[in-house]
């Protein structure tokens, strides 16, 4: 995913696109570049790198002009160089466009171009797609009450397969920036007399918080004192205009070095956000506002499917796991990427799930578009408000846990646990949970936030731990049950922001290969909770150690291990089975953490990653 901001106003354009860039380098940090208009000229500076090494590279040029466009990139096409950064400008010089997405038949336009004379100076799909709107350009004849420019964005993007959100600049049309957006979101922000075209709300709200979130097909057209919404069939479309609930402070890193590290720690008041004023009168159940489906026609479903990727893949499993335990049905967790082409058969009373902190995630909408399709309802579980998923799920529970920067998420996933159980909770009081049972449960939930602000409180001692493990290159994860994700996701942390290669298993598997890898220099975490199967746990820990393999043992305060038996061991307090997913994530993240720290790893940037995939 990569960084759009766009600007038309009064002001200079530069500092403006410049921060909002800054804010959106967690979506792309290969290279940066900015375009403004200067009257009948159009002036480029883009750099390989970070935002830094652009905003040092305008400092020694004076970039002045009130309308231009910026871009922080994330290579799909073309590596990572001077050339490939955009924005790109077409060959005759006219047109400046910057892209997120990908041009699926770029190759087939490209030769069709460079058959008419135009040329090519990158080896990106988006410096094709300028050129195709110049081609247009040149062939558009001028209407009286259409704008050229325009026009000749939109037939050409009536022209192109694949995805994009696209901001584009006209020597011949100053003061103006053409937008539009296909499966790769764009939000317009609204200001006195100057407007803010971005991929993400963090860029704008700063100067902002009046936005429009555009739909898939639909293209905007700026000027300073006005804009207008229209669809690639010329059908003009009627703006709904949203308030941003949350300010610029949210977005900053405050006290913290890194983001990972300030969100972590906000976590307690997340998930306090994540639960406000969603339980029943009687404390003894949840309630959704925006499911749009009835309890009648909820208590009719047989079957739900759960889809995701990632990290919020892992937030279904366990949430699977808690809807089987409590409300006793069955539930299928696939991959969303897997699920759209595998032609699953479901059973026609399935109610689907998607799962995505964005809201954007392509796999994820495509899976949601596709269980539509087959004609099943599908709710979505996602923090972004007006995000794709949001606007085109039947119904939907957002998370209301605030911008989440950090590439590896942490917050988010906690709360989509949370949110999990409720649902669980939700379905289990609809079926035979009795009330006692249910009141209990939404106690346990309640107190999550301050279990988590215990947990919190080991920070210093699994920095310590983390100092002493950094140095190894590879580390098992393993758990049962619910724990069994938080391993996945332990071994995914750790992978995503310090490189070591990490692997999570279910705690019983270890013996059925897994165990081959166990050596001295091959350290294991290892979910140990009290409860049934605590002895069996115990039973896998002394294989391990017998093996010489280190072992670090997060249990709960009523677990007791035989002496010596773990290297390190980091007690959580005790609590309800559908909260202990939430409590033993926190160790892992702030390991994960430390362990990058101690590499001298970019927690927050890491290598090859961003924060959102919008490209499949």
């Amino acid at each position: 995913m990569c960084g759009i901001v766009g600007y038309v106003g009064k002001q200079q354009a530069v500092p403006i696109i410049l921060e909002g860039l800054k804010r959106l380098e967690y979506r792309g940090y290969d290279s940066a570049g900015v375009c403004v208009q200067n009257g009948r000229k159009l002036k480029v500076e883009k750099k390989a790198g970070r935002v830094d090494n652009l905003a040092k590279k305008i400092a020694r040029h004076h970039l002045t002009g009130t309308t231009g466009i910026g871009h922080t990139r994330w290579a799909t096409h073309g590596g990572v160089t001077d050339a490939n950064a955009h924005p790109h400008l077409s060959s005759d010089g006219k047109f400046a466009l910057v892209h997120n997405g990908v041009i699926e038949n770029f190759a087939q336009i490209k030769a069709f171009l460079a058959r008419k004379g135009y040329t090519f100076r990158s080896e990106t799909d988006t410096e094709v797609l300028c050129n195709l709107i110049a081609y247009h350009f040149a062939k558009e004849p001028a209407v009286k009450g259409q704008s050229r420019f325009l026009e000749s964005v939109r037939k050409t993007l009536r022209h192109v397969e694949g995805t994009y959100g696209i901001a584009a600049l006209c020597v011949d049309f100053p003061e103006e920036i053409v937008a539009a957006r296909k499966a790769s979101p764009l939000i317009l922000g609204v200001g006195d007399n100057e407007y803010i075209i971005a991929s993400d709300a963090s860029a704008l709200v700063s100067h902002t918080q009046n936005v429009v979130y555009l739909k898939d097909g639909e293209l905007v057209h700026l000027t300073p004192s006005a804009f207008t919404l229209s669809t690639l069939d010329q059908a003009d479309v009627s703006p709904v205009v949203d308030t941003i609930t949350w300010s610029v402070t949210d977005a900053d890193k405050g006290k913290y070095p890194h983001f990972m590290l300030k969100e972590i720690f906000e976590q307690p008041a997340a998930l306090e956000n994540a639960m406000r004023g969603r339980f029943a009168a009687d404390g003894s159940t949840a309630n959704f506002g925006g499911l749009n489906i009835t309890p009648a026609e909820f208590a009719t479903m047989e079957r739900f499917m759960f889809c995701a990727c990632g990290t919020a893949w892992h937030a279904c499993l366990v949430t699977e796991h808690l809807i089987e335990r409590f409300a006793r049905i069955p539930v299928e967790v696939d991959y969303a990427s897997e699920f759209r082409y595998r032609n699953s058969p479901l059973d026609p009373r399935t109610l689907f799930f998607v799962i995505s902190q964005s809201g954007e995630t392509i796999d994820t909408l495509a899976a949601l578009r596709e269980a539509k399709r087959k004609g099943h309802r599908v709710m979505a579980i996602n923090n972004v408000v007006g995000s794709s998923i949001a606007r085109e799920a039947d119904g939907g529970i957002y998370q209301h846990v605030g911008p989440e920067i950090g590439v590896a998420s942490t917050k988010a996933f906690t709360s989509q646990l949370l949110i999990g159980a409720m649902v669980a909770l939700y379905v289990a009081r609809m079926r035979d949970m009795s009330f006692s049972d249910g009141v209990q449960y939404v106690n346990a939930l309640k107190s999550a936030p301050d279990l988590v602000r215990q947990a919190l409180k080991l920070a210093p001692r699994i920095k310590a731990i983390a100092k002493r493990y950094a140095k190894f290159h590879d580390m098992l994860f393993l758990g049962r049950l619910s724990l069994f994700p938080i391993a996945l996701e332990g071994a995914l942390k750790l992978k995503e922001i310090s490189y070591l290669h990490a692997e999570g298993y279910p705690a019983a598997e270890m013996k059925h290969g897994p165990i081959a890898l166990i050596s001295k220099k091959c350290p294991t975490v290892f979910f140990a909770p009290s409860g049934e199967l605590f002895n069996k746990l115990v039973s896998s820990m002394q294989e391990i150690k017998a093996l010489k393999g280190p072992i670090i043992a997060i249990v709960t305060a009523g677990a007791k291990l035989p002496k010596g038996l773990a290297d390190e061991v980091i007690t959580l307090p005790d609590c309800h089975e559908a909260v202990l997913p939430i409590i033993a994530s926190i160790p892992v993240q702030l390991l994960s953490y430390y362990i990058a720290v101690e590499r001298g790893c970019d927690v927050d940037k890491p290598r090859n990653l961003a924060k959102s995939v919008t490209v499949e």
